[in-house]
């Protein structure tokens, strides 16, 4: 038995034929001091509500639940995962709902209810990015959630966290979170954590909402990035062309060199083009 009274991982995952499927993106991690520092990275969960997706055969749920979080939904589109939670959920009575969906299409909100809420997953490696854009694109600030942590690639890690300094991963993402959160890479994981191993390093990201960001429609917003970034290698003048027959009010307005590049602009940049952007369809 583990140190939480619960069979190791790799028994749950042989007793429930529970080997990971690629097509559902799945690896699964086995070492619970790992998925106990996660767990941790979250910060103190005393009284927390957490929000987990893609739970698989439950290490970080456990981890989760062991480092005191009041409640963990978990949101797992594998039924075969089921049967392993349920045994979770009968060893800690009342603190973790699982709920069979697909987390691109299901809103947690309801269940949440008041209080503090966190998500923290080990989000499967083909639905990681359009998880977080959909968290980060609410119209509704401050969102409903405190906080996100969250595993991906190591490659999408430095996307979400990059600026207009490091130009080689800047692009759409880093524009969106940097503009609604501030975000940094906590800890590294090694393929040879994952069952199976990934080709990949993974990273741990950590966001935290900004309470006040700079006003701007998030629709504005993704077309003026969709646009800048989409012809990268363009000047402004050029590449907004995509978002406005005439790009020189955008960019005066936000007192953008015509023959700057989008990877040269900050976030506030993007922002002031954006704001640019839906007064002139306004009008």
């Amino acid at each position: 038995m583990s140190t939480d009274g619960l069979p190791p991982l790799r028994e749950v995952v042989r007793a429930h034929d529970l080997m990971p499927r690629k097509a559902l993106g799945q690896n699964f991690l086995f070492d619970l001091n790992l998925t106990g520092r996660i767990a941790r990275a979250a910060g103190p969960l005393d009284g927390v509500t957490v929000v987990e997706v893609g739970p698989g055969p439950g290490g970080l749920t456990r981890a989760l639940l062991a480092e005191g979080a009041a409640r963990v939904i978990a949101i797992e589109r594998d039924p075969r995962a089921l049967p392993a939670l349920a045994e979770i959920a009968a060893h800690y009575p009342g603190r973790l709902t699982v709920v069979e969906a697909d987390a691109l299409a299901f809103d947690p909100r309801p269940l949440v209810g008041g209080g503090p809420a966190r998500i923290v997953a080990n989000l499967p490696y083909n639905v990681g990015t359009p998880l977080l854009t959909g968290w980060l694109a609410g119209e509704d600030w401050p969102p409903w959630w405190d906080s996100l942590t969250l595993m991906f690639q190591r490659e999408v890690a430095e996307r979400i966290v990059a600026d207009e300094h490091d130009r080689a991963n800047y692009g759409r993402l880093g524009v969106l979170c940097g503009w609604r959160a501030q975000a940094r890479i906590l800890f590294d994981v090694p393929p040879s954590a994952f069952v199976p191993p990934p080709k990949v390093t993974s990273s741990v990201v950590r966001l935290v909402p900004r309470p006040s960001p700079l006003p701007c429609r998030v629709g504005a917003l993704e077309a003026i990035t969709g646009a800048a970034f989409g012809q990268r290698r363009k000047m402004l003048r050029q590449s907004l062309r995509a978002a406005t027959p005439d790009p020189a009010p955008l960019l005066a307005a936000a007192g953008i060199p015509e023959t700057a590049r989008a990877e040269e602009v900050p976030v506030a940049g993007f922002v002031a083009m954006a704001q640019a952007l839906g007064a002139l369809k306004r009008g």
